[in-house]
């Protein structure tokens, strides 16, 4: 019986061929996978192959050659050169590989919590701790690829365990300038976990009032009122103290004080307060009070406390009761407003002579 011999493919063209086989199979699978996965409405791991095709295409090329070099029969000096780029090519790629995979799967995970973030805390929360990790992920897989392709290079590692085994002052200095970088590292990590600050948070910060807008890998960019931004340090708010306004809740209560004279009549100010607060929408009608918080001199210290949906509509909502109030005081109550008194000289006996006059101050 004879047997049917199959042509040998040449070794000079098996790398190709070994190549084009695995970019196709590639293609199909990956195809094949994402059609299914639309099918089945799986968003996060459809965006993950879709995002990994391209890396893995230029992965594959590297994997294709370095399977089939053996084949090629090379000296020893350029098989080693061959392997050694090849494989670091291979790690370069896979390494891109899972950083498109980690950034994807969290680009998908942040994009519902993203729409929510600016009316929910537990959205903001989820934001502010998938963003962390997402830096952190990201940082961690370029720091293992980088290092795996210098581990390879014989010179690079020859050199640099001399230096560590001749010189342990040189990785003090090297530990000493890098404790910033390590420092804020390990912030982001704490952060992430207890979360004093999340994105969207309002914030009192070196004496400037912004929301947190980015939380990075090394620093924090807070928004502030005017337009202009602040860039702190991670390190910073787990060492300082700062005022967060909205960590458990946006709900505040906001002070107004109010300075008249000491002919006021409390209670009917009271009254009309209650009229200029309950009429306002921006009040979110859970309290209100008024209070003769001190005596002073010349005047009697009013404190009018009042609550609010977030810090945004506190500020318009104290700005708006002082206007009302002080209108209400012009056309009802004139004579209630800061007066200066002048007594003048009166009688041996100490009795006012003519009387006091009273000036508008």
């Amino acid at each position: 019986m004879e047997t049917l011999d199959l042509p040998r493919i040449p070794s000079e063209v098996l790398p190709f061929a070994v190549v084009a086989a695995l970019l196709l199979g590639h293609w199909l699978l990956s195809t094949l996978l994402l059609r299914v996965l639309r099918r089945a409405g799986a968003q996060v791991l459809e965006g993950v192959v879709a995002a990994t095709r391209r890396p893995l295409y230029v992965a594959l090329l590297p994997l294709g050659v370095l399977v089939t070099l053996p084949a090629l029969r090379l000296e020893q000096a350029p098989d080693a050169i061959a392997s050694r780029v090849l494989g670091s090519l291979l790690v370069l790629a896979l390494g891109w590989t899972l950083i498109r995979m980690a950034t994807a799967a969290f680009d998908a995970l942040l994009e519902r919590p993203a729409a929510e973030a600016s009316g929910s805390l537990e959205a903001r929360r989820r934001v502010t701790l998938l963003n962390l990790l997402r830096r952190l992920a990201i940082v961690a897989i370029a720091v293992v690829t980088v290092g795996l392709v210098l581990v390879a290079i014989p010179t690079v590692r020859n050199v640099g365990l001399s230096l560590f085994a001749s010189a342990g002052v040189a990785g003090i200095v090297i530990g000493i300038a890098a404790q910033p970088t390590i420092a804020n590292l390990i912030a982001g990590i704490q952060i992430a976990v207890t979360q004093p600050i999340r994105i969207g948070d309002q914030v009192i910060v070196e004496n400037e009032f912004g929301q947190i807008r980015e939380i990075r890998s090394s620093y924090v960019v807070i928004a502030l009122w005017d337009q202009r931004e602040l860039i702190l340090p991670l390190s910073y708010f787990l060492q300082k103290p700062f005022q967060n306004w909205t960590h458990d809740s946006p709900q505040l209560l906001q002070p107004i004080m109010v300075y008249l004279d000491y002919t006021v009549p409390v209670e009917e100010i009271r009254g009309r307060l209650a009229e200029i607060i309950e009429s306002n929408p921006l009040w979110d009608g859970r309290f209100w009070n008024l209070q003769v918080t001190d005596l002073k001199e010349h005047t009697v210290e009013l404190r009018i406390l009042v609550s609010c949906a977030n810090a945004g509509a506190g500020w318009d909502l104290r700005c708006q009761v002082r206007e009302s109030l002080l209108a209400c005081l012009n056309q009802r109550h004139p004579l209630v407003l800061p007066r200066s008194r002048i007594v003048l000289a009166g009688r041996a006996d100490g009795a006012p002579a003519a009387g006091e006059a009273r000036q508008n101050g």
